[in-house]
């Protein structure tokens, strides 16, 4: 098999540049450590990772098509390919201890992606690779941006986030219609909040559902008592809010 069709329903654009690949693989620097590439294709990024000793390679693809191709192309990774979905699939299961993730990941599943490093973040201390350039700046931005959402606060309560660089759309097949870039998510020394998880998940995911609205407005459909939380918050809105805010704020309510 000499290539694979890119499909639409599964959001394939195909790098092409060995050098951006390359520069990817890099990213999860050279320690030991257990690694799974999210939607290899026909592993342009793999074929680094598999050339560097300290990495335990596991991929996981869902189209069989790229499977078959995997499967011709690098018979190294014979044992460590798996066919299924990695939205449904047991991560904890997959590896003995942690694993970093890695990949040029479908555009088109990204945010769930992200949710679910978010749902395992004790067992993945690194996530490095390719997004759309929108959703690497919304996960990247800081408070006060009309990027900040959801995403930008859970991960930012467990991950130092860091914006590499960005990719234009000629380096792949096809070319999308977005730029790309390639950001990193490293696990600060944060274990667990001070404050109930589930909680705080739910507060911030509250507040971003109706950004336009002020916090003590956005917040009432939690029907918890907002009398204790400082005036300031319930006149912010939820992008003028820092991690340490929300924390304060979760801090607050699970108390009341």
């Amino acid at each position: 098999m000499d290539t694979v069709r890119a499909k639409k329903h599964l959001g394939q654009h195909f790098l092409k540049d060995l050098g951006i690949a390359r520069r990817i693989a890099e990213t999860l620097g050279n320690e030991p450590q257990n690694v799974l590439e999210i939607g290899p294709g026909m592993g342009v990024l793999t074929r680094f990772l598999l050339a560097n000793p300290n990495y335990n390679l596991q991929v996981i693809e869902i189209d069989t098509e790229s499977v078959e191709y995997l499967q011709h192309n690098f018979p190294t990774l014979e044992g460590r390919i798996l066919s299924a979905d990695f939205l449904q699939c047991d991560l904890p299961s997959l590896f003995n201890g942690n694993f970093s993730l890695i990949g040029n990941y479908p555009y088109n599943i990204s945010n769930q992606i992200l949710f679910r490093v978010f749902e395992n973040r004790n067992r993945i201390p690194t996530v490095a690779g390719m997004f759309q350039k929108e959703v690497a700046e919304r996960i990247a931005a800081k408070p006060g941006s009309k990027t900040y959402g959801i995403l930008s606060v859970l991960l930012g309560a467990f991950y130092h986030i860091e914006y590499l660089f960005t990719v234009d759309e000629h380096v792949f097949i096809p070319p999308p219609k977005v730029k790309s870039a390639v950001i990193r998510l490293r696990r600060n020394a944060t274990p667990t909040l001070p404050c109930d998880e589930q909680l705080f998940a739910s507060v911030v995911k509250t507040g971003f559902n109706q950004r336009r609205k002020t916090l003590g407005n956005a917040l009432k459909p939690l029907g918890r008592p907002l009398a204790l939380v400082p005036e300031r918050m319930l006149k912010s809105r939820a992008e003028q809010l820092s991690v340490e805010d929300f924390i304060n704020l979760t801090s607050i309510l699970q108390n009341s």
